[in-house]
């Protein structure tokens, strides 16, 4: 992977409009959340349908093909706790802007999504944590290497875990930050992919200030090694940042308007 991959975050049940407009299987709030995502630069859309355990084959299904028929098969990421409905979304995906992502696998109780991934020929969020937040760097990168190689003993890819080592809030986890960027490295070197709920970290903040902390954020985090972050793509001071370290970085050939490609 070389250029900076964002994944779309607003496609989320946890939204009141965007959960009634699942309910109702109403696809203006949803199409109007994809083309805001995708016209500020989005590379993947997550669709999360929360738990969705009624009727969440149908739902997915239904979310993925109302948007990929819509905006020419953008690649997504299927967001839910319901395997099936993983697996129905899959069913129906069009693979040819890119492999679907299945978010996400831990090392605990949800390992079984790297099996599902792999017998579906799909790239998996893998967290490193298994019943709670790792307490260090050993730990995270245990859990990194047994999912590793789960994933390589059923046939997949290295690159197609990406490795999340879990972003934290910096308010009352501000010592907990190094480590993570630490942890970002170590995959790197390793030759691995790795993502992450990105805003995580500044969750509580003031509004004016979130942008400033996840743009310095992803500015570290990109020049640790990280290859992709779930974010807000509406937010222009981070698109605008990642952007540009995708310029230092020599992913991205430098011209007077790099910020409009």
């Amino acid at each position: 992977m070389a250029k900076f991959v964002t994944i779309g975050e607003r496609i989320h049940c946890i939204s009141p409009a965007i959960r009634r407009a699942m309910a109702e299987r109403d696809p203006e709030p949803i199409l109007k959340r994809a083309k805001e995502q995708l016209d500020a630069g989005a590379t993947y859309l997550d669709v999360n349908i929360g738990p969705a355990e009624n009727d969440g084959e149908d739902l997915m299904k239904w979310a993925v093909q109302l948007i990929q028929s819509n905006f020419d098969n953008v690649p997504l990421a299927l967001d839910t706790a319901n395997k099936k409905a993983i697996e129905a979304g899959i069913s129906v995906y069009n693979r040819s802007k890119g492999k679907p992502i299945v978010n996400s696998a831990d090392a605990g109780g949800r390992i079984e999504n790297i099996d599902l991934a792999a017998a579906n020929d799909a790239i998996v969020i893998a967290l490193c944590s298994a019943e709670g937040i790792a307490a260090d760097n050993d730990e995270r990168m245990m859990h990194c290497q047994n999912m590793l190689e789960r994933g390589m003993m059923l046939g997949m890819e290295p690159t197609d875990l990406w490795f999340d080592p879990l972003f934290l809030v910096v308010k009352g986890m501000q010592d907990k930050q190094m480590e993570v960027l630490e942890a970002i490295k170590m995959f790197s070197d390793m030759g691995l992919n790795s993502t992450g709920g990105l805003s995580n970290n500044s969750n509580g903040m003031p509004k004016h200030i979130r942008p400033i902390m996840d743009s310095a954020l992803v500015a570290m985090c990109m020049m640790q090694g990280l290859t992709s972050a779930i974010v807000n793509p509406c937010d222009l001071r981070l698109m605008e940042t990642i952007k540009s370290c995708d310029v230092f970085k020599n992913n991205t050939l430098y011209a007077d308007s790099y910020l409009e490609i």
